[in-house]
């Protein structure tokens, strides 16, 4: 590495300090992937409290990914929205950046932004823009196929502006509103639908009150279905008013209508089931029928999530 000259830290140069602290720490507003992308908040994907390397490491770490035909790291993180440059320079210094797993704190080093996989803070970065990833309120009648030969609303009718050829992530009956992921993103949707992954989905279940004692024992110790035990994470009563109950309900299970047969079994028929979050994706106030590009940070916690 005799013919590089960075600016930073590395052997016989000393650090830059952060003591002006252009960086906020992680997950704070005006930090990595700021503006609106922390409209949604959702702070680190992982505990990123590593050893930042120094001397012979980060000499090592700097080898293993460094391409010299490959542009300026700072230079793809800026492109990719993470910060200004100036900012992307303080993360590398500051040992938040990693790249193909390993951390970087040496501003010479280049990548190819087509094949590294950079993550700053945990948060994996898109140096390449050719994916697409959305959040699709499903209203009730709205089939889950991106087409219908019978000619019923799908999800195809709400994304006929896109380009590209989109997957749906899981799957919501008929009756039922809520959350999809749409991506064109293959391998990240074949490992959000699989159970290996453990992807947490959250719902808001109506169905008749008052509910008896213990309901939410019984679905959390298991209800046996004719396709096997299902049980739900977590049970919450969010409101009750004279002859109703809203219940929000996690799980993991991907069984076809797990919510629905498990409360109709615990004698609750559900009257109405909302699908309100999938892993770090909620819906928070996003209108039934729209569909919204994902943020920076949550696809990168979703692929976080899925180990990309």
């Amino acid at each position: 590495m005799s013919n590089r000259k960075p600016r930073g830290s590395g052997p016989g140069n000393s650090p830059r300090r952060a003591s002006s602290r252009r960086t906020p720490a992680t997950g704070h507003k005006g930090g990595p992937f700021g503006q609106a992308d922390y409209d949604r908040n959702l702070g680190a994907a992982r505990n990123v409290k590593k050893n930042r390397p120094t001397g012979d490491q980060a000499e090592q770490n700097f080898s293993q990914v460094h391409r010299p035909e490959g542009e300026r790291l700072q230079k793809v993180l800026a492109g990719a929205g993470v910060a200004s440059r100036r900012v992307c320079e303080d993360l590398i210094t500051e040992g938040r950046v990693e790249v193909d797993g390993v951390i970087v704190t040496e501003l010479g080093v280049r990548v190819d932004p087509a094949t590294a996989v950079i993550h700053v803070d945990g948060i994996r970065v898109r140096a390449s823009t050719q994916q697409v990833y959305y959040a699709f309120n499903k209203p009730r009648g709205v089939i889950s196929t991106m087409e219908d030969p019978e000619g019923r609303p799908c999800i195809a009718d709400y994304v006929r502006d896109t380009r590209e050829r989109l997957f749906h992530v899981g799957r919501l009956d008929n009756e039922t509103e809520g959350l999809l992921v749409l991506t064109n993103d293959g391998e990240l949707a074949n490992r959000l639908a699989h159970p290996r992954y453990n992807i947490a989905k959250t719902y808001l279940v109506q169905v008749r009150g008052p509910l008896d004692k213990g309901i939410g024992k019984q679905l959390r110790e298991g209800v046996e279905l004719e396709d096997g035990l299902a049980r739900v994470d977590s049970f919450r009563v969010v409101d009750s008013t004279p002859g109703h109950v809203l219940v929000e309900v996690v799980l993991h299970s991907g069984k076809n209508r797990v919510v629905r047969r498990m409360f109709k079994e615990v004698g609750y028929p559900v009257q109405r089931l909302v699908r309100v979050a999938m892993g770090p994706i909620t819906l928070g106030n996003q209108k039934q029928g729209t569909v919204r590009p994902l943020n920076d940070q949550e696809i990168g916690h979703l692929m976080s999530a899925v180990k990309l």
